[in-house]
């Protein structure tokens, strides 16, 4: 076995572990699928063992694989925090920040910008992904913190709770709903739904919802995009569910948004970040003004 493995080699390795396909890996990694074939197969011959076993969607750690992932994992957490602790002699902070899609392009440029005027010298990098591989990317180190909406399920995480946001029904403009004197769960059963796939943990807050108020919707169009599906419902495609943040940058007359009258559809957003990486000037920088915005006892609680 060979000692001259590089950095490069294992972070190709770590991410395709955590995809486990080498089409997805290389458009994460920006390679092409050849060149990560060849630089597994280079790690694979300098070890002398395979790492993975090829199947044909997908590929999976052997027994060695597993306990070299273990490893990689914490040489690259001691390398990225060595070098990020040195990076804060003097130099200009960086903090890659990640969100889900029902809440980046709402609640991020807000927030950044007035970050940006008091800290010109922090520069945030953005990520926007789903619930579940904002986890995984900030339990491997590969963003400092995440925006997201509450519950998740995962391990060596800490979460902070910042608000609590409102869920509205969206409809098309002169939609009998739209003049309604009260708005209930029953009101919206009878009318096809448009939703974002499942993905999305919205659809997950929306279906808990119905559940609760012992509704069955009828979904008859899903979408990767919260902005689509308001674009389907100006459309008449059907009605909607959506956070009131998407309402407060709406500038469309097309649809109109009506609350919930009694127990309202709400959804907890969130901060997360890794309970055992380096933490840096300028992540406690965001977070501090996180904190600020939303002005809430300062909980920090690992998640189950």
């Amino acid at each position: 076995m060979r000692n001259d493995l590089n950095f490069h080699l294992l972070e190709q390795f770590v991410v395709l572990a955590r995809t486990k396909n080498f089409t997805r890996a290389a458009e994460e990694l920006h390679l092409s699928q050849s060149a990560l074939s060849r630089a597994i197969q280079k790690l694979e011959d300098q070890l002398g063992k395979p790492v993975f076993d090829r199947k044909p969607r997908e590929v999976i750690l052997t027994d060695f694989g597993e306990l070299l992932l273990e490893r990689a994992k914490d040489i690259l957490k001691m390398v990225e925090d060595t070098f990020a602790e040195l990076a804060e002699a003097g130099r200009r902070g960086r903090i890659r920040l990640g969100a889900i899609p029902t809440i980046a392009p709402f609640f991020l440029p807000k927030l950044l910008g007035s970050f940006a005027k008091k800290n010109p010298d922090i520069a945030v990098i953005v990520q926007e992904d789903t619930t579940e591989e904002l986890i995984k990317r900030c339990t491997h180190g590969e963003i400092d913190l995440a925006i997201i909406a509450l519950p998740i399920i995962a391990r060596d995480v800490e979460i902070e709770r910042l608000f609590d946001e409102e869920l509205l029904l969206v409809v098309p403009r002169d939609h009998p709903l739209e003049k309604a004197k009260k708005i209930t769960a029953e009101s919206v059963d009878q009318y096809p739904f448009v939703m974002l796939n499942e993905a999305h943990c919205l659809s997950e807050h929306v279906a808990a919802f119905c559940r609760k108020q012992s509704i069955q919707l009828v979904t008859i169009e899903r979408t990767s995009q919260l902005a689509t599906v308001q674009e389907l419902v100006s459309l008449d495609h059907g009605v909607s569910i959506v956070p009131e943040m998407a309402r407060r940058i709406d500038l469309s007359n097309d649809r109109v948004y009506r609350s919930f009258s009694g127990e309202k559809p709400q959804r907890t957003i969130a901060m997360m970040w890794s309970s055992s990486r380096y933490q840096s000037k300028a992540f406690k920088t965001l977070v501090k003004h996180l904190r600020q915005q939303f002005v809430l006892p300062r909980r920090s609680t690992p998640s189950a």
